[in-house]
């Protein structure tokens, strides 16, 4: 029996996709060849990545004045891509800082850039995002960066920062496809495949055309925007079976009703797990209300001596990866796309009879 992964990434994967991959892992396309071992240059693969980036253009609507690429790095290698690919030596980044990974992206950019923290949560020990409209952004940023749900401690932003004439850029890893967003509203999207779009060792990047050509001279070529954009992310070997796998993801997310559809089922889990941690008097969740992410859902128990006997019961009845973060402890449920409602059931079916035992 396959468990329920509330893993924060790597994550878990639709079964429906692991079983095409599975069918498919020997004979890729009926070329007697696993799609791990064809050329990445044959005219077989380049269509599929061609397909693939057709259906992500789709799902998320962006716009053709955007270029798309497929990179290695992951979500970190993009904190220093961004400001090498974006940046001139002397210019400043404004940051909105509402976790662990914005505060990483930001000592990863000050090697390359100045950089003026606008927004920071961490005096509340990161449990909301800033209010709308309660900063500014400079108008000579090279651009304002921010992270619209913070993966370790379960904030999310409730709305797009308005940035101005100033680009905006996300790291959206644990975020994207969860839900429509306005792609037109950013500069740079950019999120690591592990959480909602596939295996790890893929980071998708979104560009506005308009920010290509100003990479600094020393910019890797691999994380250079503007050749990869010219070479359709084939400037080296890309990661081949994190796009074939990618594709497949966006099929099966087209097949739930798209964006659309996923919204409606996240929202749906993440009431049900809110609405039963609330109601508890042995559960509590740090972060406010109205900044609390669809994604990444932390608890405490009300007494922290029985955490580990907490995890090591509902690993044995087939729900793994609850402990939460190193750095922050508790627990955390990480509700990515893949996981269904009946796996959110289930946790709230075990943690209300952990509750009575242990209450």
């Amino acid at each position: 029996m396959r468990a329920h992964n509330f893993s924060a990434g790597p994550a878990m994967l639709p079964l429906a996709v692991l079983e095409r991959a599975r069918d498919e892992l020997l004979d890729w396309g009926g070329s007697g060849m696993s799609v791990m071992e064809v050329s990445h240059r044959g005219k077989a693969f380049v269509a599929a990545a061609e397909a693939t980036q057709a259906a992500l253009r789709a799902l998320m609507g962006i716009p053709e004045e955007y270029a798309v690429l497929f990179l290695q790095g992951g979500a970190m290698g993009e904190f220093a891509a961004i400001p090498m690919n974006l940046t001139a030596p002397g210019d400043s980044i404004d940051f909105l800082l509402t976790g662990d990974w914005g505060v990483k992206a930001a000592a990863e950019a000050e090697k390359y850039a100045g950089v003026r923290v606008v927004a920071d949560e961490s005096a509340d020990h990161f449990v909301r995002a800033p209010r709308e409209g309660s900063f500014t952004v400079s108008p000579d940023a090279a651009y304002l960066h921010y992270t619209p749900n913070e993966t370790i401690r379960g904030v999310e932003f409730g709305y797009v920062p308005d940035a101005g004439p100033v680009p905006l850029v996300a790291d959206m890893s644990s975020t994207i496809l969860s839900r429509p967003v306005d792609v037109s509203r950013f500069g740079v999207i950019y999120a690591g495949a592990q959480k909602n779009m596939g295996p790890s060792g893929l980071v998708v990047v979104v560009v506005r055309r308009d920010l290509l050509g100003r990479a600094r001279p020393q910019t890797p070529t691999v994380w250079d925007f503007t050749v990869q954009a010219g070479a359709d992310s084939m400037v080296n070997t890309p990661p081949t079976f994190g796009i074939y796998l990618l594709g497949l993801v966006l099929d099966w997310i087209t097949d739930q009703g798209g964006l659309l559809g996923m919204a409606e089922r996240n929202r749906a889990k993440a009431d049900a797990l809110y609405g039963f941690i609330d109601a508890s008097g042995f559960y509590s969740n740090p972060v406010d209300r109205d900044a609390r992410s669809w994604m990444n859902v932390p608890f405490l128990l009300a007494d922290p001596s029985l955490d580990a006997t907490f995890v090591a019961r509902a690993a044995d009845a087939g729900l793994t990866n609850l402990a939460g973060h190193r750095s922050v402890g508790g627990m955390r449920a990480s509700i990515y796309n893949a996981m269904p409602l009946e796996g959110v059931r289930a946790l709230v079916d075990f943690m209300a009879e952990f509750e009575r035992t242990h209450g």
